[in-house]
């Protein structure tokens, strides 16, 4: 008679289809209530003090347990990012397989570094990529790896460009310069090029920030200028950063021009396409991305316009053999046969063991297919160019910059910059819609970025009413502290 063993942490049969009916009860629940829920929660003080201090228990408190505590403690204090009207980050709701492509890749645990630890996950990481690289219009010898956002695919980018530009870099790093490296990116650049450079020992004193023109976009001319300046101080110009969707107001560098220049100054070009790049889907806005196939290298993020869950970040670069180039390293006990299908990713980023990142991204292309991704891209867009002319038509509000994606800066005209702030809280206090602040010329407002596939018309409609009674009640209040003042002069 053979008893069976139930390994020590592994769950029994029944713990097993227990975990199962909670789980899909959990997930089940949490998206009926999506349209309901409070978008920031009023946290509950003692659960999560509980959470934080609670000891361990030696015991263990069983499959029930846990579930419990999720039920009661996490789900509660959660900010809802799938409400769809948390329109305050560039951020979008997992799409619906995303959860169940998350379990199995952590019961399956590949480790995508080197292929014999997971040969099928080493294929469909490489079949994500090369999908990436043919919608942003890459050859088919680019390359690329899947990374945990676009902070880091940014600093990999970097890391890549200064290996091209010395091919001492690896052996020296920037110690030996004589001539200290310059990176130029746009005033309007998101903060990771600056974090990349101070990291890479760059030094922010090496970063220049080129003005902009009046739709937010690098100029060209003034790039041209700052590049010309440091040749002529010594300087050792090498890598240009643009960016396709800036973080506050969406704008969209003019990278063919940019691109021009780099050719003739020998400069590597990456565009950080975090934001925007996968625009390239929408029926809009592909050509509004022309020249972005011409660059080095590019960042892009499957967790926001793929609406994959967190984190699926990605790097591509335009000739793979310059990441290779950057990041393998021999070690003896990692060496395993080389095949034709498959890629040791272990020799394209700085990690060794990572994660399945691929299997979110893949599973969601193959469940809906690339149609209705288009479409959830379009609808974005569509309800961008809705609230911007809701905002354009009312008197009591101003667009503060022109609406190339979805992110759309509104200020209340006769409102302080206080008063902006005040409004932002209350929004969200109130359960109306969770936006962020936004600073366009120095002029505070507010910024709605529509990146979620749940967000209606009506939900962009509530958001425009209320500002609009927001901004009559700061108006109202303004001429009665001014008639208190004319009567008591």
């Amino acid at each position: 008679m053979n008893i069976v063993v139930t390994p020590v942490l592994a769950l029994t049969p029944e713990d097993r289809a227990r975990a199962g009916e909670l789980l899909l009860t959990l997930l089940d629940d949490y998206e009926r209530g999506l349209p309901t829920a409070p978008l920031v929660p009023e946290f509950d003080e003692e659960a999560l003090t509980d959470l934080l201090s609670a000891p361990i228990s030696r015991e263990g408190i069983g499959v029930e347990g846990v579930f419990a505590e999720i039920k009661n403690k996490i789900i509660p204090n959660s900010t809802a990012l799938a409400s769809p009207r948390f329109l305050a980050y560039v951020s979008g709701p997992p799409n619906g397989i995303a959860p169940y492509a998350e379990a199995i890749a952590a019961a399956i645990n590949q480790n995508c570094n080197f292929w014999q630890l997971g040969p099928a996950a080493s294929v469909v990481e490489r079949a994500v990529l090369r999908w990436l690289a043919e919608l942003v219009g890459y050859p088919p010898d680019a390359g690329g790896i899947l990374t945990g956002g676009g902070s880091i695919a940014t600093l990999n980018a970097l890391v890549t460009a200064l290996n091209a530009f010395d091919p001492d870099f690896r052996a020296n790093g920037l110690q030996a310069r004589s001539a200290p490296a310059v990176v130029y990116t746009s005033t309007e650049a998101h903060r990771s090029v600056d974090k990349a450079a101070a990291i890479l020992g760059i030094g922010l004193d090496h970063v220049r920030h080129i003005p902009v023109d009046e739709q937010h976009r690098m100029r060209v001319d003034a790039l041209a200028e700052a590049i010309a300046a440091d040749r002529r101080a010594g300087l050792a110009p090498f890598c240009v950063v643009a960016t396709s969707g800036t973080v506050t107001t969406g704008s969209v560098d003019p990278l063919n021009a940019i691109a021009d220049l780099c050719e003739r100054e020998e400069l590597w070009l990456h565009v950080d396409g975090a934001y925007g790049a996968l625009f390239r889907l929408g029926t809009t806005t592909r050509d509004r991305l022309d020249g972005i196939e011409r660059a080095d290298s590019i960042t892009l993020d499957p967790h926001k316009m793929l609406f994959a869950s967190l984190e699926a970040g990605c790097l591509l670069v335009r000739d793979r053999k310059r990441l290779r180039d950057a990041f393998a390293f021999n070690s003896s006990y990692l060496t395993i046969a080389e095949h034709p299908v498959m890629v040791d990713f272990m020799d394209y980023g700085p990690q060794l063991s990572r994660g399945f990142k691929a299997l979110k991204v893949w599973t969601a292309l193959q469940a809906f297919g690339t149609d209705a991704f288009r479409a959830a891209v379009d609808q974005t867009l569509e309800l961008a160019q809705h609230l911007a002319e809701r905002v354009r038509r009312a008197e009591e509000l101003e667009l503060m910059a022109p609406v190339p994606l979805t992110a759309v800066c509104i200020r209340l005209r006769g409102a302080t910059d206080t008063d902006h702030t005040e409004i932002l809280a209350q929004l969200a206090r109130e359960g109306t819609a969770l936006l962020g602040p936004a600073n366009v010329n120095g002029r505070m407002g507010i910024r709605a970025c529509v990146t979620n596939y749940r967000t209606r018309r009506e939900d962009i409609d509530l958001v425009v009413d209320r500002l609009c009674e927001f901004a009559r009640s700061v108006e109202s209040g303004r001429q009665g502290r001014s008639r208190q003042q004319l009567a008591g002069s």
